[in-house]
């Protein structure tokens, strides 16, 4: 597996790990017990690059949509499922349902195309 975390991933196949040893790559110390990999390692190595990039575009869907080349719903939906994998987050907070006037402005910013609103608009 040479070390590769993803490597890793593949052959637990999403099933919950505990690493158990862990060795410093620039001294001769290795230190034994039970951690548990952050949650952030969890995710496959898309939603990683995701995420990655999210943070890089500081948050910005806008950004994200031109990054990915998707719309503004695929970019919170993506956002929704890899937010599904936190206990910590609730899907309902992580993204409260635009109102209509939010999605009317930004359909005028031409942030959104018709078909979009109109999909943010369903009940």
């Amino acid at each position: 597996m040479d070390g590769d975390w993803q490597g890793l991933l593949s052959v637990t196949r999403g099933q919950p790990f505990v690493v158990e040893r862990v060795r410093l790559a620039s001294r001769d110390i290795a230190i034994e017990g039970q951690f548990e990999p952050p949650p952030l390692a969890s995710l496959d190595a898309d939603d990683q690059v995701f995420v990655m990039a999210f943070v890089r575009c500081h948050g910005s869907i806008k950004r994200m949509e031109e990054l990915f080349g998707v719309s503004y719903p695929t970019i919170k939906n993506r956002l929704n499922r890899i937010a599904g994998h936190f206990e910590f987050v609730k899907i309902e907070e992580a993204a409260p349902r635009p109102t209509p006037d939010d999605v009317l402005s930004r359909l005028e910013r031409g942030e959104l195309n018709v078909e979009e609103a109109l999909e943010l608009l369903k009940p």
